[in-house]
Protein backbone atom coordinates (compact mmCIF):
# COMPACT_ATOMS: atom_id res chain seq x y z
CA UNK A 1 0.00 0.00 0.00
CA UNK A 2 1.37 3.45 -0.94
CA UNK A 3 1.12 6.68 1.01
CA UNK A 4 2.53 7.93 4.35
CA UNK A 5 1.01 5.00 6.26
CA UNK A 6 1.78 2.49 3.52
CA UNK A 7 3.74 -0.71 3.59
CA UNK A 8 3.22 -4.42 3.17
CA UNK A 9 -0.40 -5.32 3.96
CA UNK A 10 -1.19 -8.72 2.40
CA UNK A 11 -0.47 -11.30 -0.22
CA UNK A 12 -2.48 -13.18 -2.82
CA UNK A 13 -2.28 -14.76 -6.22
CA UNK A 14 -3.36 -14.30 -9.81
CA UNK A 15 -6.17 -16.74 -10.63
CA UNK A 16 -6.60 -16.39 -14.37
CA UNK A 17 -5.47 -14.90 -17.64
CA UNK A 18 -5.42 -11.13 -18.32
CA UNK A 19 -8.32 -9.56 -20.20
CA UNK A 20 -9.51 -6.12 -21.25
CA UNK A 21 -12.43 -4.88 -19.15
CA UNK A 22 -14.25 -1.62 -18.39
CA UNK A 23 -12.72 0.23 -15.46
CA UNK A 24 -14.26 0.38 -12.00
CA UNK A 25 -17.34 2.59 -11.32
CA UNK A 26 -17.01 6.28 -12.18
CA UNK A 27 -16.88 7.46 -8.58
CA UNK A 28 -13.62 5.54 -8.08
CA UNK A 29 -11.72 7.73 -10.55
CA UNK A 30 -11.06 11.45 -10.79
CA UNK A 31 -10.76 10.88 -14.53
CA UNK A 32 -12.41 7.84 -16.14
CA UNK A 33 -9.62 5.68 -17.72
CA UNK A 34 -11.95 3.61 -19.93
CA UNK A 35 -11.22 -0.01 -20.88
CA UNK A 36 -8.00 -1.35 -19.38
CA UNK A 37 -6.08 -4.59 -18.90
CA UNK A 38 -6.86 -6.46 -15.68
CA UNK A 39 -5.87 -9.75 -14.09
CA UNK A 40 -8.10 -11.52 -11.55
CA UNK A 41 -6.42 -11.39 -8.14
CA UNK A 42 -7.42 -13.02 -4.86
CA UNK A 43 -5.91 -11.67 -1.62
CA UNK A 44 -5.53 -14.70 0.61
CA UNK A 45 -3.87 -13.26 3.69
CA UNK A 46 -4.08 -9.81 5.30
CA UNK A 47 -1.61 -8.77 7.98
CA UNK A 48 -3.10 -7.45 11.21
CA UNK A 49 -1.17 -4.22 10.69
CA UNK A 50 0.96 -2.92 7.78
CA UNK A 51 4.69 -3.63 7.93
CA UNK A 52 6.13 -0.13 7.39
CA UNK A 53 8.01 0.50 4.18
CA UNK A 54 10.96 1.86 6.16
CA UNK A 55 11.65 -1.64 7.53
CA UNK A 56 12.44 -2.87 4.05
CA UNK A 57 14.25 0.30 2.95
CA UNK A 58 16.78 -0.38 5.71
CA UNK A 59 17.19 -4.02 4.62
CA UNK A 60 20.38 -4.56 2.59
CA UNK A 61 18.45 -6.84 0.21
CA UNK A 62 16.68 -3.70 -1.05
CA UNK A 63 19.85 -1.59 -1.33
CA UNK A 64 20.16 -1.64 -5.13
CA UNK A 65 17.23 -2.58 -7.37
CA UNK A 66 14.21 -1.90 -5.20
CA UNK A 67 10.48 -1.60 -5.88
CA UNK A 68 10.25 0.60 -2.80
CA UNK A 69 11.91 3.49 -4.60
CA UNK A 70 9.39 3.59 -7.47
CA UNK A 71 6.08 3.05 -5.73
CA UNK A 72 4.22 5.45 -8.02
CA UNK A 73 5.44 3.81 -11.24
CA UNK A 74 3.24 1.37 -13.12
CA UNK A 75 2.43 -1.97 -11.54
CA UNK A 76 3.46 -4.73 -11.17
CA UNK A 77 6.90 -4.48 -9.53
CA UNK A 78 9.40 -7.25 -10.08
CA UNK A 79 11.37 -8.34 -7.01
CA UNK A 80 14.42 -10.55 -6.60
CA UNK A 81 14.23 -13.91 -4.84
CA UNK A 82 15.95 -12.36 -1.81
CA UNK A 83 13.46 -9.47 -1.69
CA UNK A 84 10.55 -11.91 -1.94
CA UNK A 85 12.01 -13.84 0.98
CA UNK A 86 12.10 -10.61 2.99
CA UNK A 87 8.42 -10.01 2.32
CA UNK A 88 7.48 -13.65 3.01
CA UNK A 89 9.26 -13.61 6.36
CA UNK A 90 6.68 -11.16 7.72
CA UNK A 91 3.82 -13.66 7.30
CA UNK A 92 3.17 -16.26 9.99
CA UNK A 93 3.33 -19.95 9.14
CA UNK A 94 5.36 -19.62 5.94
CA UNK A 95 6.43 -22.94 4.46
CA UNK A 96 8.00 -24.50 1.40
CA UNK A 97 4.80 -24.33 -0.63
CA UNK A 98 3.26 -21.36 -2.40
CA UNK A 99 0.58 -19.18 -0.79
CA UNK A 100 -2.07 -21.77 -1.63
CA UNK A 101 -0.16 -24.68 -0.11
CA UNK A 102 0.42 -26.12 -3.61
CA UNK A 103 3.58 -28.26 -3.70
CA UNK A 104 3.60 -29.83 -7.19
CA UNK A 105 5.63 -28.60 -10.15
CA UNK A 106 4.74 -29.29 -13.80
CA UNK A 107 5.93 -32.77 -14.71
CA UNK A 108 5.63 -34.16 -11.18
CA UNK A 109 3.94 -37.55 -10.84
CA UNK A 110 1.67 -38.32 -7.91
CA UNK A 111 -0.77 -41.06 -6.95
CA UNK A 112 -4.28 -39.75 -7.36
CA UNK A 113 -5.22 -41.01 -3.89
CA UNK A 114 -2.39 -39.02 -2.30
CA UNK A 115 -3.34 -35.96 -4.37
CA UNK A 116 -6.88 -35.93 -2.98
CA UNK A 117 -5.69 -36.75 0.55
CA UNK A 118 -3.57 -33.60 0.41
CA UNK A 119 -5.83 -31.16 -1.45
CA UNK A 120 -9.33 -32.64 -1.24
CA UNK A 121 -11.86 -33.34 -3.95
CA UNK A 122 -13.44 -36.52 -5.27
CA UNK A 123 -11.24 -39.42 -6.31
CA UNK A 124 -13.63 -40.23 -9.16
CA UNK A 125 -14.45 -38.35 -12.34
CA UNK A 126 -12.57 -35.89 -14.49
CA UNK A 127 -13.39 -32.64 -12.64
CA UNK A 128 -12.83 -32.40 -8.90
CA UNK A 129 -13.56 -29.23 -6.92
CA UNK A 130 -11.58 -29.29 -3.68
CA UNK A 131 -13.02 -28.43 -0.28
CA UNK A 132 -9.67 -28.54 1.54
CA UNK A 133 -7.86 -26.15 -0.82
CA UNK A 134 -8.69 -23.42 -3.38
CA UNK A 135 -8.30 -25.67 -6.41
CA UNK A 136 -10.25 -27.41 -9.16
CA UNK A 137 -8.43 -30.56 -10.26
CA UNK A 138 -9.00 -31.51 -13.91
CA UNK A 139 -7.98 -34.88 -15.37
CA UNK A 140 -7.58 -35.66 -19.06
CA UNK A 141 -6.95 -39.22 -20.23
CA UNK A 142 -7.65 -40.49 -23.77
CA UNK A 143 -7.36 -44.11 -22.53
CA UNK A 144 -10.51 -43.74 -20.46
CA UNK A 145 -12.07 -40.55 -21.81
CA UNK A 146 -12.75 -41.61 -25.39
CA UNK A 147 -15.17 -44.31 -24.27
CA UNK A 148 -17.34 -41.55 -22.79
CA UNK A 149 -17.02 -39.16 -25.74
CA UNK A 150 -14.36 -37.00 -24.05
CA UNK A 151 -12.00 -35.92 -26.84
CA UNK A 152 -9.60 -33.39 -25.31
CA UNK A 153 -7.05 -31.74 -27.60
CA UNK A 154 -5.01 -28.69 -28.43
CA UNK A 155 -6.78 -26.34 -30.84
CA UNK A 156 -5.23 -24.28 -33.63
CA UNK A 157 -5.44 -21.10 -31.52
CA UNK A 158 -3.18 -22.56 -28.81
CA UNK A 159 -5.94 -23.24 -26.27
CA UNK A 160 -6.54 -26.68 -24.80
CA UNK A 161 -10.11 -27.84 -25.46
CA UNK A 162 -11.31 -29.85 -22.48
CA UNK A 163 -14.63 -31.72 -22.64
CA UNK A 164 -17.00 -31.03 -19.75
CA UNK A 165 -18.55 -33.63 -17.45
CA UNK A 166 -21.65 -35.69 -18.29
CA UNK A 167 -21.45 -39.14 -19.89
CA UNK A 168 -24.95 -39.35 -21.37
CA UNK A 169 -27.35 -36.79 -22.77
CA UNK A 170 -26.53 -33.11 -23.40
CA UNK A 171 -24.02 -31.60 -21.01
CA UNK A 172 -25.02 -28.63 -18.84
CA UNK A 173 -22.92 -25.68 -17.71
CA UNK A 174 -24.73 -25.80 -14.38
CA UNK A 175 -23.50 -29.26 -13.36
CA UNK A 176 -21.12 -29.17 -10.39
CA UNK A 177 -17.89 -29.84 -12.27
CA UNK A 178 -18.68 -27.69 -15.32
CA UNK A 179 -19.78 -24.77 -13.15
CA UNK A 180 -16.53 -25.07 -11.16
CA UNK A 181 -14.46 -24.70 -14.34
CA UNK A 182 -16.66 -21.93 -15.75
CA UNK A 183 -16.59 -19.89 -12.52
CA UNK A 184 -13.12 -20.74 -11.19
CA UNK A 185 -11.78 -17.18 -11.57
CA UNK A 186 -14.85 -15.70 -9.89
CA UNK A 187 -14.56 -18.22 -7.06
CA UNK A 188 -10.81 -17.64 -6.60
CA UNK A 189 -9.94 -21.23 -7.51
CA UNK A 190 -6.83 -22.36 -9.36
CA UNK A 191 -7.49 -24.73 -12.27
CA UNK A 192 -4.93 -27.57 -12.08
CA UNK A 193 -4.68 -29.94 -15.08
CA UNK A 194 -3.41 -33.52 -14.80
CA UNK A 195 -2.73 -36.13 -17.46
CA UNK A 196 -4.13 -39.51 -16.49
CA UNK A 197 -7.18 -40.39 -14.45
CA UNK A 198 -6.27 -43.44 -12.35
CA UNK A 199 -3.31 -44.58 -10.32
CA UNK A 200 -0.32 -42.31 -10.94
CA UNK A 201 -1.15 -39.02 -12.72
CA UNK A 202 1.16 -36.30 -14.09
CA UNK A 203 0.69 -32.65 -13.15
CA UNK A 204 0.67 -30.56 -16.34
CA UNK A 205 0.29 -27.13 -14.74
CA UNK A 206 -2.12 -24.34 -13.96
CA UNK A 207 -4.60 -23.25 -16.62
CA UNK A 208 -7.43 -20.71 -16.83
CA UNK A 209 -10.58 -20.45 -18.92
CA UNK A 210 -9.96 -18.16 -21.89
CA UNK A 211 -11.77 -14.93 -20.95
CA UNK A 212 -12.26 -13.91 -24.60
CA UNK A 213 -13.73 -17.25 -25.76
CA UNK A 214 -14.43 -19.46 -22.72
CA UNK A 215 -16.16 -22.45 -24.28
CA UNK A 216 -17.91 -23.86 -27.32
CA UNK A 217 -20.35 -26.70 -28.02
CA UNK A 218 -19.72 -29.81 -30.07
CA UNK A 219 -21.12 -33.28 -30.76
CA UNK A 220 -19.75 -36.49 -29.28
CA UNK A 221 -21.10 -39.99 -28.58
CA UNK A 222 -22.30 -40.94 -25.12
CA UNK A 223 -20.73 -43.63 -22.97
CA UNK A 224 -20.10 -46.89 -24.78
CA UNK A 225 -20.73 -45.42 -28.22
CA UNK A 226 -24.20 -44.06 -27.49
CA UNK A 227 -26.01 -41.57 -29.74
CA UNK A 228 -24.42 -38.21 -30.48
CA UNK A 229 -25.18 -35.57 -27.87
CA UNK A 230 -24.15 -31.97 -27.22
CA UNK A 231 -20.94 -31.56 -25.21
CA UNK A 232 -19.17 -28.53 -23.79
CA UNK A 233 -15.56 -27.83 -24.73
CA UNK A 234 -13.83 -25.46 -22.32
CA UNK A 235 -11.04 -23.39 -23.89
CA UNK A 236 -8.14 -23.38 -21.44
CA UNK A 237 -5.03 -21.23 -21.61
CA UNK A 238 -1.78 -21.95 -19.81
CA UNK A 239 -0.84 -19.88 -16.76
CA UNK A 240 2.94 -19.81 -16.38
CA UNK A 241 5.22 -22.74 -17.19
CA UNK A 242 3.46 -26.03 -17.87
CA UNK A 243 5.72 -28.12 -20.07
CA UNK A 244 7.81 -30.55 -18.00
CA UNK A 245 11.46 -30.96 -18.99
CA UNK A 246 11.53 -34.65 -18.14
CA UNK A 247 11.26 -38.10 -19.60
CA UNK A 248 7.50 -37.79 -20.21
CA UNK A 249 6.88 -39.33 -23.69
CA UNK A 250 6.03 -36.92 -26.50
CA UNK A 251 2.89 -37.34 -28.59
CA UNK A 252 -0.18 -39.54 -28.75
CA UNK A 253 -2.04 -41.26 -31.61
CA UNK A 254 -2.56 -38.90 -34.53
CA UNK A 255 -6.03 -37.34 -34.65
CA UNK A 256 -7.21 -36.70 -38.20
CA UNK A 257 -8.25 -33.05 -38.49
CA UNK A 258 -11.84 -32.38 -39.57
CA UNK A 259 -11.52 -30.65 -42.96
CA UNK A 260 -15.23 -29.83 -43.18
CA UNK A 261 -15.17 -27.55 -40.14
CA UNK A 262 -16.75 -24.11 -40.47
CA UNK A 263 -15.17 -21.62 -38.06
CA UNK A 264 -17.54 -19.59 -35.91
CA UNK A 265 -17.46 -15.82 -36.19
CA UNK A 266 -14.67 -14.74 -33.79
CA UNK A 267 -15.34 -12.22 -31.02
CA UNK A 268 -12.00 -10.61 -31.85
CA UNK A 269 -9.48 -10.61 -34.70
CA UNK A 270 -7.54 -13.88 -34.41
CA UNK A 271 -3.74 -13.46 -34.30
CA UNK A 272 -3.30 -16.38 -36.70
CA UNK A 273 -5.01 -16.06 -40.13
CA UNK A 274 -5.29 -19.86 -40.23
CA UNK A 275 -8.17 -19.57 -37.76
CA UNK A 276 -10.52 -17.73 -40.09
CA UNK A 277 -12.44 -18.48 -43.30
CA UNK A 278 -10.98 -20.68 -46.02
CA UNK A 279 -7.64 -20.87 -44.24
CA UNK A 280 -8.85 -23.26 -41.55
CA UNK A 281 -9.96 -25.89 -44.08
CA UNK A 282 -6.79 -25.41 -46.13
CA UNK A 283 -4.70 -25.79 -42.97
CA UNK A 284 -6.36 -29.08 -42.05
CA UNK A 285 -6.12 -30.49 -45.58
CA UNK A 286 -2.39 -29.73 -45.60
CA UNK A 287 -1.94 -31.31 -42.19
CA UNK A 288 -3.82 -34.53 -43.02
CA UNK A 289 -2.06 -34.92 -46.40
CA UNK A 290 1.36 -34.59 -44.76
CA UNK A 291 0.38 -37.10 -42.08
CA UNK A 292 -0.63 -39.60 -44.78
CA UNK A 293 2.66 -39.06 -46.62
CA UNK A 294 4.59 -39.68 -43.42
CA UNK A 295 2.66 -42.87 -42.69
CA UNK A 296 3.29 -44.08 -46.25
CA UNK A 297 7.02 -43.84 -45.53
CA UNK A 298 6.66 -45.97 -42.41
CA UNK A 299 6.95 -43.14 -39.90
CA UNK A 300 5.06 -43.07 -36.59
CA UNK A 301 2.78 -40.00 -36.80
CA UNK A 302 1.44 -38.38 -33.64
CA UNK A 303 -0.56 -35.44 -32.27
CA UNK A 304 0.39 -33.50 -29.13
CA UNK A 305 -0.73 -34.70 -25.73
CA UNK A 306 -1.63 -32.23 -23.01
CA UNK A 307 1.93 -32.26 -21.61
CA UNK A 308 3.29 -31.21 -25.03
CA UNK A 309 3.40 -27.81 -26.71
CA UNK A 310 0.59 -27.39 -29.24
CA UNK A 311 2.33 -28.35 -32.51
CA UNK A 312 0.10 -29.49 -35.39
CA UNK A 313 1.61 -32.94 -35.87
CA UNK A 314 4.85 -34.82 -35.45
CA UNK A 315 6.53 -38.01 -36.54
CA UNK A 316 9.18 -40.33 -35.20
CA UNK A 317 11.65 -42.39 -37.23
CA UNK A 318 13.54 -43.77 -34.23
CA UNK A 319 13.31 -43.95 -30.46
CA UNK A 320 15.84 -41.13 -30.03
CA UNK A 321 14.65 -38.54 -32.51
CA UNK A 322 11.41 -36.82 -33.42
CA UNK A 323 10.13 -34.10 -35.72
CA UNK A 324 7.49 -31.54 -34.80
CA UNK A 325 5.67 -29.64 -37.51
CA UNK A 326 3.67 -26.42 -37.71
CA UNK A 327 1.34 -26.11 -40.73
CA UNK A 328 0.39 -22.76 -42.28
CA UNK A 329 -1.88 -21.80 -45.15
CA UNK A 330 -0.52 -18.97 -47.30
CA UNK A 331 -2.09 -16.21 -49.37
CA UNK A 332 -0.43 -13.19 -50.96
CA UNK A 333 -1.74 -10.93 -48.21
CA UNK A 334 -0.83 -13.03 -45.18
CA UNK A 335 2.44 -14.71 -46.25
CA UNK A 336 4.79 -12.62 -44.12
CA UNK A 337 2.64 -12.80 -41.01
CA UNK A 338 2.10 -16.55 -41.34
CA UNK A 339 5.80 -17.31 -41.77
CA UNK A 340 6.80 -15.08 -38.87
CA UNK A 341 4.18 -16.73 -36.66
CA UNK A 342 5.22 -20.25 -37.66
CA UNK A 343 8.93 -19.60 -37.01
CA UNK A 344 8.18 -18.21 -33.55
CA UNK A 345 5.95 -21.17 -32.68
CA UNK A 346 8.54 -23.73 -33.77
CA UNK A 347 11.34 -22.07 -31.81
CA UNK A 348 9.12 -22.30 -28.73
CA UNK A 349 8.23 -25.96 -29.40
CA UNK A 350 11.86 -26.92 -29.95
CA UNK A 351 13.00 -25.22 -26.75
CA UNK A 352 10.29 -26.92 -24.69
CA UNK A 353 10.95 -30.39 -26.12
CA UNK A 354 14.75 -30.55 -26.29
CA UNK A 355 14.93 -31.92 -22.73
CA UNK A 356 12.58 -34.77 -23.64
CA UNK A 357 14.22 -36.21 -26.75
CA UNK A 358 17.83 -36.67 -27.87
CA UNK A 359 17.17 -35.09 -31.26
CA UNK A 360 14.30 -32.71 -32.08
CA UNK A 361 13.76 -31.41 -35.63
CA UNK A 362 11.42 -28.54 -36.55
CA UNK A 363 9.46 -28.32 -39.82
CA UNK A 364 7.36 -25.44 -41.14
CA UNK A 365 5.00 -26.89 -43.78
CA UNK A 366 3.24 -24.27 -45.90
CA UNK A 367 0.61 -24.27 -48.60
CA UNK A 368 2.90 -23.22 -51.43
CA UNK A 369 6.40 -21.92 -52.13
CA UNK A 370 6.79 -18.42 -50.58
CA UNK A 371 6.98 -15.54 -53.04
CA UNK A 372 10.11 -14.28 -51.29
CA UNK A 373 12.86 -16.96 -51.46
CA UNK A 374 14.76 -15.50 -48.48
CA UNK A 375 12.43 -17.34 -46.08
CA UNK A 376 14.05 -20.72 -46.86
CA UNK A 377 17.52 -19.55 -45.82
CA UNK A 378 16.14 -17.62 -42.84
CA UNK A 379 14.43 -20.76 -41.54
CA UNK A 380 17.55 -22.83 -42.10
CA UNK A 381 19.60 -20.38 -39.98
CA UNK A 382 17.03 -20.84 -37.21
CA UNK A 383 17.28 -24.64 -37.45
CA UNK A 384 13.89 -25.00 -39.17
CA UNK A 385 13.16 -26.82 -42.44
CA UNK A 386 10.71 -24.85 -44.60
CA UNK A 387 8.91 -26.95 -47.22
CA UNK A 388 5.61 -27.29 -49.11
CA UNK A 389 3.67 -29.91 -51.15
CA UNK A 390 5.98 -31.54 -53.68
CA UNK A 391 8.94 -31.36 -51.28
CA UNK A 392 7.90 -34.10 -48.88
CA UNK A 393 11.29 -35.77 -49.35
CA UNK A 394 13.00 -32.75 -47.74
CA UNK A 395 11.24 -33.36 -44.43
CA UNK A 396 10.33 -37.06 -44.45
CA UNK A 397 13.54 -38.52 -45.83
Amino acid sequence: MTGPSGGLVGRGRITGAPSRQPSAPDEYWQQEPGTRWYVPLVVEEWLDAPVPRQRFVQDERFAEQSPLRTLFAGNPHKVTDAQWEAFEATFPGRGASDATGWLLEPGDEVKRKELHDRYGGSRQGGISKCAKSPNVLVFTDPRTGHQHGYYDEWAEDGTFHYTGEGQTGPQSLDSTGNAAIRDHVELGLALRVFEGSRGVVTYVGQFAVDPADPYSYGKAPGTGGGPLREVIRFHLVQVGATAPQSAVPVGTDYRTADESVTPAAPQFTPPDPDLAGRNLSAHRRLQNALAEAARARGLEVFSPRVTDPDFDLGWRASADGLTVCEVKSLTESNETRQLRTGIGQLLDYHDRLRGRAADVRAVLWVEREPADPRWVALCARAGITLAWPGREGDVLG
